[in-house]
């Protein structure tokens, strides 16, 4: 069953590649982004968990964090052999796959993403993780405009990009990286909420 999930997986991220597809996720919003992946993200909590049944929570959301980077090392080989004409699209996956995982995370520390507060809050993650601070109200609201803003900061090294072929693996090494730095800071934000939570239900009710 794990092997047939992993193949799973890994044909539904190359058909996300198609150009058709891609044109498609550049242009959804990020509430929907996150919408969608939640509800795969309930199904890939629990069936992580049910594999490994005594793991904690650091432990399953580094595998969580694991599953991502190999996507990302994926798509980071796809787009450094094409070189630089790729680079959007190779940022537009990026952008979809760090969401995704922050979804993964936030659901693992039991995180209800169907409020606003809580969706605002994951992109805030998502924000300072990558160098562009807080999603303000003016911030890009659509996956591929939040692409550009990431492309404009800088905060994806084009290095890869820059030598088609011989650079797929430094490409794909790089994302891999990224993913592991960005799965890192959300540890260290969902770990203090869980603490917050953890601390408030055992604070004793006052006489």
């Amino acid at each position: 069953m794990a092997l047939f999930d992993f193949f799973r997986e890994r044909l539904q991220f190359l058909n996300q590649l198609k150009p058709q597809n891609l044109k498609k996720l550049g242009n959804s919003r990020l509430t929907d982004v996150i919408n969608q992946e939640a509800v795969r993200a309930r199904r890939r909590v629990e069936a992580l968990q049910g594999r490994y049944p005594s793991a904690d929570n650091r432990e399953l959301a580094q595998r969580l964090i694991d599953q991502k980077k190999n996507l990302a090392g994926m798509a980071g080989g796809i787009s450094g052999v094409f070189g630089v004409i790729t680079v959007p699209a190779d940022l537009l996956v990026m952008v979809w796959l760090q969401l995704s995982m922050l979804v993964d995370l936030a659901t693992l520390h039991k995180v209800s993403l169907k409020s606003e507060r809580a969706r605002q809050e994951l992109l805030d993650v998502f924000g300072y993780a990558n160098g562009i601070g807080p999603m303000q109200r003016s911030s890009p609201k659509v996956l591929g405009k939040l692409a550009s803003v990431l492309l404009q900061k800088g905060g994806f090294s084009t290095l890869g990009k820059a030598m088609p072929l011989v650079a797929a693996p430094i490409s794909a090494y790089l994302n891999n990286h990224h993913i592991q730095q960005v799965g890192d800071h959300a540890l260290r934000h969902y770990n203090g909420f869980e603490r917050a939570g953890a601390k408030a239900r055992a604070k004793p009710a006052d006489d």
